[in-house]
């Protein structure tokens, strides 16, 4: 069983077009990543600043190891955030059965 997030970002006003452009840049370097198991960005049909991404890794070391990846680095730190109204992180564990 998969190691999900999911990550809700609210672009600040006039930073969606950008935003978009980010998340469109880093979702195949994030899908070719050795413990990525699916990694699918949408945006709210309601708020064209809001978006939804659900990532899926092997574990959460794999996801550890995606955020301290060149590319998010580059793109996500060091470019998106200062773009965000806000941003929420979540992370989910397999529940046993």
């Amino acid at each position: 069983m998969a190691y999900v997030v999911l990550a809700i970002w609210t672009a600040r006003d006039g930073e969606e077009n950008a935003v978009a452009d980010i998340i469109r840049t880093i979702t195949p370097l994030s899908r070719a990543e050795p413990g990525n198991l699916g990694y699918e960005a949408h945006v709210c049909a309601d708020d064209p600043r809001r978006f939804m991404i659900y990532e899926r890794y092997v574990d959460a070391a794999a996801f550890e190891a995606h955020r301290a990846s060149e590319h998010f680095q580059k793109y996500v730190v060091g470019d998106c955030l200062a773009r965000l109204a806000s941003r929420e992180v979540t992370a989910y564990e397999p529940l046993a059965s």
